[in-house]
């Protein structure tokens, strides 16, 4: 996605309301490490585009109930 001058990487996790564990759960460190390499492949692939003036890593977090409706959206704006 892109914000203005900012190219934007979003991360999306989703869970069910019935799992104990909320969606930023598993946004440990190496799922961080692991956006981040593919954005940079991403990049390197893309050599016809011009390169971004800024990059920004966001997250979006979607809780879903048993019926699999949406209860709740959060996004995160440079969540890492």
């Amino acid at each position: 996605m892109r914000s203005g001058a900012t190219l934007v990487f979003i991360e999306v996790k989703t869970r069910r309301s019935s799992r104990s564990c909320a969606p930023w759960d598993s946004l440990d460190e190496r799922k961080r490490r692991q956006v981040r390499r593919l954005a940079s492949a991403f990049l390197s692939e893309q050599p016809q585009h011009p390169r971004p003036q800024e990059l920004r890593f966001d997250a979006i977090g979607i809780l879903l109930d048993s019926q699999g409706r949406m209860l709740r959206l959060d996004h995160i704006e440079n969540a890492f």
